[in-house]
């Protein structure tokens, strides 16, 4: 099923102040429903409600004879489209919702539409969830006979992913069961966080501030701010500890439950299931990203440290600008054009594509209170079309994270030609165009930054969205593999969850940074924890594969926007091996990852030299 879902930017990271900048775009959601009270909304739910019922009538129990009779694979296939046209009217409803609840979830009008969403669309889907079951019972002889179809070729791809779950799906009862309770469960307590996070407020100079705001003041120039900045922030979140803790500890439980009864092998089994990523590739890169911890992040932050005047860096320190670094502000119509310039240097369709996002209302940038924090690309439903979240304030990094949203847009967009069922690329995919246009962005600026001093902060800045795109996500994927392990054992209380934190972190960041006290409490606002148990290792694997496959296109740059691009538009029809092969690049080769990881040692080296 199709629902709502936010993959926030993984950072988080603060880039600035809050900017005056009066003139950012506020996204028009018109292209789905015009209101919640729109009277096309309920047509809609009304329509597919009955058309899911005839559907349930029409096959439930059906399907082996169906597929077994004359012409069967051309019946499924009808029976497909059917299926396929009605999970893109609950997908426009719920994203619709969703991107509402998005815009303030603190406004308690957003809230109630969007629960009230929730359950009608898992009640409706219910009639459906029957489909997916009995195609998987489905003896493999019976489908690979059907699968001589051509109309049901074409959803072979989907076919082959539904699959996956065979060995791990439970009993129809069950399953509906556990479809029905995850509003009251699952999402609840994912409400729950959601909106205590967009409730809080910290006290920055002397004013109350939202997260996001709070946030920037750690990449404040001035020491005291930052370090008043994370003081306020570590108040606030230890004496909110005790539901963040909660959260933590029901949801860990709630997923342990499920992955008992379904049997998988591994804590991480599902995200790998449904990243259509093998267990070992994952394993190789974190592996490789963990062995590189000294030559990455520790001598990047010694680094840093010298460069500061410091012994050791404080962690509010962690992303303080450096001295030589622009503090210039970006105005939004600069960042739009720096974008621009940098897709259509590679390749035209792509900068036509991200322009309609600002010319037709799919982005939205200032930041207010309630507001989602971080950043997000929405796909929506193949029938509408993606939508671009973004905290925007005016610095080099926001100009980044703009160009990072923009590339989950164009893939999207490129993507929706494959229709409802296939268009969702797996997450570990889906960061490669994101990760993609960052890189191209950030050579844009530096080929256009003349001055030493101004390049070094430049080439440093990249460098640290690297860290934190690989080291960092890393390290959360650690973190989130021992809170699940320990949790199988029992409730972790506050101090346990803290302490498994800090010593993470303290390997991945190293010797040159001390974690002092009130860090402990610093997981609580990363919110892929609670929406997404370990999504964050997709961010490492889209870096590593992105400066992989930058490297292909700067040796030899002939056709490679033209197979980028046809990369890009497979949306989920084909897995890793078979979309890399193209470009003489294997993600299941050990060695892969470490040519990755190479591009950042090479930055590092390139700052010692300067240093």
């Amino acid at each position: 099923m199709r629902h709502f879902s936010k993959p926030l930017r993984s950072l988080a990271e603060p880039s600035a102040s809050p900017s005056a900048e009066s003139d950012l775009p506020v996204w028009d959601l018109s292209d789905l429903y015009s209101s919640p009270e729109a009277p096309e909304l309920g047509r809609d739910l009304s329509q597919v409600a009955d058309a899911a019922r005839t559907f349930a009538a029409q096959y439930r129990g059906k399907l082996s004879a169906l597929v077994g009779a004359p012409q069967g694979g051309e019946a499924l296939a009808e029976a497909i489209r059917a299926y396929e046209a009605m999970e893109d009217t609950l997908g426009r409803v719920m994203s619709y919702a969703g991107l509402l609840y998005a815009t303030d979830n603190t406004n308690p009008v957003n809230a109630k539409f969007y629960g009230d969403m929730q359950e009608r669309v898992t009640q409706i889907s219910t009639d459906l969830l029957f489909f997916t079951l009995e195609l998987n019972r489905l003896e493999d002889e019976a489908m690979a006979a059907a699968l001589k179809a051509p109309a049901l070729a074409h959803y072979a791809p989907w076919l082959r992913d539904q699959r996956m779950m065979r060995p791990y799906q439970l009993s129809d009862e069950i399953e509906t069961l556990l479809h029905e309770k995850s509003v009251s469960g699952r999402g609840a307590w994912n409400r729950l966080y959601d909106e205590t996070l967009g409730r809080l407020t910290f006290d920055i100079d002397g004013a109350p501030v939202a997260l996001e705001a709070a946030l920037h003041h750690l990449s404040d120039k001035e020491p005291a701010k930052r370090e008043a900045a994370a003081k306020s922030l570590a108040k606030v979140f230890e004496a909110n500890i005790g539901t963040f803790t909660l959260v933590t500890n029901t949801l860990a439980k709630d997923k342990e439950i499920e992955d008992r009864w379904r049997r998988f092998d591994d804590i991480a089994s599902s995200r790998h299931i449904a990243n259509c990523v093998e267990p070992e590739v994952v394993a190789a890169l974190v592996d490789a990203v963990r062995k590189s911890y000294p030559q990455l992040s520790h001598r990047y932050y010694a680094l840093k440290a010298k460069w500061l005047g410091l012994d050791k860096l404080e962690y509010w320190d962690r992303n303080a600008p450096l001295p030589e670094a622009d503090d210039a502000h970006i105005p939004w119509a600069s960042a739009r054009e720096t974008v621009l310039t940098a897709y259509r240097g590679f390749t035209p369709k792509m900068a036509d594509i991200a322009e309609r996002f600002f010319d037709n209302g799919w982005i939205d940038a200032p930041l207010r209170p309630g507001k989602a924090t971080g950043a997000f690309a929405h796909p929506t439903v193949p029938s509408a079309h993606p939508y671009v979240l973004v905290n925007y304030q005016g610095k080099t990094r926001d100009v980044m994270t703009l160009a990072h949203e923009l590339g989950h847009g164009v893939h999207q967009v490129l993507a929706a030609g494959q229709g409802t069922l296939m268009a969702d690329t797996p997450l570990t995919l889906a960061e490669t165009a994101s990760v993609f246009g960052e890189m191209l962005t950030f050579r844009k600026l530096l080929a256009d930054t003349k001055d030493p001093k101004c390049r070094k902060a430049m080439i440093a800045g990249k460098v640290e969205d690297m860290l934190n795109t690989v080291v960092r996500q890393i390290a959360f994927y650690t973190f989130e593999r021992r809170i699940h392990t320990a949790r199988r054992e029992g409730e972790l209380t506050a101090e346990q969850i803290g302490k498994i934190w800090m010593e993470v972190q303290g390997e991945s960041l190293g010797p040159a940074i001390h974690l002092g006290e009130g860090y402990e409490t610093y997981w609580c606002y990363i919110s892929h924890f609670i929406h997404a148990p370990f999504y964050v290792y997709a961010y490492a694997f889209g870096d590593c594969l992105v400066n992989s496959l930058y490297a292909v296109y700067a040796q030899a740059s002939e056709g490679f926007a033209e197979r980028y691009l046809d990369m890009l538009s497979a949306g989920g029809t084909l897995r890793h091996k078979e979309l890399l092969a193209p470009f003489g690049l294997d993600a299941s080769d050990p060695a892969f990852w470490d040519k990755g990881l190479s591009v950042i040692r090479g930055l590092i080296d390139e700052l010692e030299q300067e240093a």
